[in-house]
């Protein structure tokens, strides 16, 4: 049972109505006694349900939902939770589409997709909730998620790679331009490895991409949280893109 309190710090994980990363990161944070701002987009029914399971367990929690690509929406989602908790002290921006399609059927209307959802929905939430973090006497924490095969992509994902390969770049510009303002507002960024491999994904490419890491296993939803947590509570670093991965970065 999570002990909730009254003054408790509050962490807002987008992308974590549906059952994946960024609902493992949401329930991690929630279990380390902060208040839990879920958020949804198309995956409503699916944040009801994670906002109820955090309030069974005794943590205080709110679902947000709208599209993360409208200035006005990131606008109007972080006032929501402000009059709510009063303060923000971790962002986790784990919201991201990735669909795969070959090259020759990349159209620019994919690529403007993915930009806009992993890579203007990342800096509008960076830009907003960090502006109100620089306010706080606290300051805060945010923590991107990228992923590790920017340094080798793999193939039919020529849309999201390149959106998915500015996070670095928003990362540590963020983290200078913040921590000018308050420089106890940190920006860093995890970059998952093979941690929740689909379950239609055929056994060969699963075994590939298992051989492929230095561990030779694949990870789990719980790794990225504790990556995730370490850079929240290490108050030391920032600007840092962490790899989590099992090795298979520099795996040959």
């Amino acid at each position: 049972m999570i002990t909730a309190k009254t003054d408790a710090r509050v962490a807002w994980i987008t992308g974590s109505g549906a059952k994946r990363v960024g609902a493992t990161i949401a329930a991690a944070c929630a279990a380390r006694g902060y208040s839990i701002v879920v958020h949804a987009n198309r995956s409503v029914d699916e944040g009801r349900d994670t906002v109820a399971q955090l309030e069974a367990l005794g943590a205080q929690a709110l679902l947000v939902t709208g599209d993360l690509r409208d200035e006005a929406t990131v606008g109007r989602l972080t006032a929501e939770v402000l009059e709510r908790f009063h303060r923000i002290d971790v962002l986790v921006n784990s919201a991201a589409v990735w669909k795969p399609k070959p090259l020759e059927k990349t159209s620019a209307a994919d690529v403007r997709e993915h930009f806009d959802v992993n890579t203007l929905g990342t800096f509008l939430m960076c830009q907003a909730v960090g502006l109100q973090m620089t306010k706080q006497p606290e300051g805060g924490a945010i923590v991107n998620v990228g992923d590790w095969a920017i340094e080798r992509p793999y193939l039919n994902y020529a849309a999201y790679f390149p959106s998915k390969g500015a996070i670095p770049a928003l990362t540590k510009m963020f983290a200078v331009e913040l921590a000018a303002r308050n420089p106890k507002v940190r920006v860093n960024a995890v970059l998952p490895g093979p941690v929740m491999l689909p379950a239609e994904l055929p056994e060969a490419e699963r075994r590939q991409a298992i051989n492929g890491t230095l561990v030779k296993r694949e990870g789990t939803p719980e790794h990225v949280a504790a990556a995730v947590l370490s850079l929240v509570e290490n108050t030391f670093i920032t600007g840092v893109c962490l790899p989590v991965d099992g090795g298979r970065t520099i795996c040959s």
